[in-house]
């Protein structure tokens, strides 16, 4: 008789139970924002780090407030579509981080300590948003996607470099622990060495391995010649047809900029010595082999001259010899570094023109005092470079593949340009005036003052052709009447397509 009340009393605390329960679990629907699973941010991520995830972000878009209650593990665990094992492991972890509170007999609640946030019923796009901090007026990135065919110029054609090759070189990298250790601020000693083999062979510039830093790309050493080696607020000289990403590293190490005209034979000296005479001079940043953008090479005597003034000026000469080894007709000119009495040229090479530009290798050479000032800089931000990669091209130099690639590519180039050449006298005629670069991976072509080459620009990018605006290498960021035309990224059937639909956006010829 007893067993028998005691087992209805049983039954009715169950029953009592069970109805609070789904009375809870009822309210919790009500007053509790559908939850979805979030999407795995990696192809390895489980499905308790997944669910946690999920009621966090809830939190922080305030759509579940501090002190509401949760969905009782089963619900929460239908709700999301998985197991509630899973469910339960998920809000232990987030109890254990201080996101929600357990209450015996009255359920899972967020924690009241959090700080209360206003619903948001729809997410923004994080893009859009604003940070909650003041940002130094800089400018910013405004880049347009680019078209499938480009005409950039600059860009080497990575379809032909050999990945296999690549692939083993850099298995043989990884084998060797030591490239995934830390390692030199001045970058892999083999490739140093390389490096080192390479300026004094083929460019007349005697570095030792210990005078030469590798970099993330040219720009990085651009970069860090500005920062490291010039004093802030003085003034450096650049060409009022340049690079541009070159200036704004200039700009951004807070240094002051004086543009000085470019012609025929390269950087005008004698102006440059006019301006010399006007304001106090820190430094000059060219490109004397191929120069950017109008492919010319400083010519003998001004490259004489520009050194003694440098010499007597005592300033620091930045040469960027962003693509020395594309040089198709006679031999290459020798560096401004290879005769410097002075000792004032700050050598920047890059490997981007030669193999990829996803392998960013640039480097510095110059005397190892200047270097190793570099290399302190450098470690600030960056501490050294990606030493397997560095590894992997210094073995391509050992085994002389590298050396091989960049023959295979100035043949293919130089067909290229001859093809992009003829390609532009055929259909242009006279509307393009171009001189037939003797080295470099594009044409310089100028077009009649009266041309809106913007609006050729604007309307070859709706046709599917990318093209560099003039204005992007212009100092006074005005429109000038030439095109950079690309030819080492296309090959003939593409340069055949791209010409055409440079044509289409050229204004129609009058009857």
């Amino acid at each position: 008789m007893f067993a028998a009340r005691l087992d209805g009393s049983v039954a009715m605390v169950q029953h009592s139970y069970r109805k609070r329960r789904e009375r809870m679990d009822q309210s919790s629907r009500a007053s509790t924002p559908t939850l979805a699973l979030a999407e795995a941010e990696t192809a390895r991520e489980g499905l308790v780090s997944r669910v946690r995830r999920s009621v966090v972000g809830e939190i922080r878009r305030g759509r579940l407030r501090p002190g509401q209650v949760l969905p009782g593990s089963r619900p929460l665990a239908a709700a999301l579509g998985v197991h509630r094992n899973t469910v339960l492991s998920a809000l232990r972890e987030l109890e254990g981080e201080g996101w929600i509170v357990t209450s015996p007999a009255r359920g899972t609640f967020v924690s009241e300590a959090l700080p209360e946030r206003k619903r948001r019923d729809a997410v923004k796009d994080a893009s859009a948003e604003r940070p909650g901090y003041d940002v130094a007026d800089e400018p910013t990135l405004a880049v347009r996607p680019p078209r499938a065919l480009s005409f950039f110029g600059g860009i080497p054609d990575v379809r032909l470099v050999d990945t296999a090759l690549l692939a083993r070189a850099l298995k043989r990298a990884l084998r060797d622990r030591s490239t995934l250790r830390y390692g030199s601020a001045l970058g892999d000693l083999r490739l140093r060495r390389e490096l080192a083999k390479l300026l004094a062979d083929t460019r007349g510039v005697p570095r030792s391995e210990d005078e030469i830093l590798v970099t993330s790309g040219s720009q990085m050493a651009i970069d860090l010649v500005a920062r490291g080696l010039l004093p802030r607020g003085s003034c450096v000289a650049v060409e009022a047809l340049g690079y541009r990403p070159g200036w704004e590293a200039l700009r951004r190490a807070g240094l002051e900029l004086a543009p000085v005209p470019v012609d025929e034979h390269g950087l005008d000296v004698r102006a440059l010595e006019r301006l010399a005479q006007r304001r106090s001079l820190a430094g000059v940043l060219l490109t004397p082999h191929h120069q950017c953008p109008t492919t010319v090479t400083l010519s003998a005597p001004r490259r004489l001259a520009l050194l003694d003034l440098a010499r007597k000026g005592r300033w620091l000469v930045l040469e960027d010899d962003y693509d020395h080894e594309f040089h198709y007709e006679g031999r290459p000119i020798l560096p401004l570094a290879s005769a410097d009495p002075g000792g004032n040229v700050v050598y920047v090479g890059t490997l981007s023109k030669v193999l990829s530009p996803g392998l960013r290798i640039g480097y510095v050479a110059a005397p190892r005092s200047v270097v190793q000032r570099l290399a302190a800089f450098r470690y600030s931000t960056d501490r050294e470079g990606n030493h397997v990669v560095e590894r992997a091209v210094a073995e391509l130099l050992e085994d002389g593949e590298a050396g091989r690639h960049v023959r295979r590519a100035r043949k293919v180039y130089l067909a290229r340009r001859d093809c992009l050449v003829a390609l532009l006298r055929k259909t242009f005629g006279g509307r393009l005036v171009f001189r037939v670069p003797s080295g470099g991976t594009s044409i310089h072509a100028t077009v009649d003052p009266a041309v809106d080459v913007d609006a050729i620009v604007d309307r070859a990018y709706d046709l599917g052709l990318s093209l560099q605006s003039s204005r992007t290498f212009a100092f006074d960021g005005k429109t000038k009447p030439f095109l950079r035309l690309g030819f080492a990224q296309l090959d003939e059937a593409e340069l055949a397509r791209a010409v055409k639909l440079l044509e289409r956006a050229f204004p129609q010829k009058q009857g």
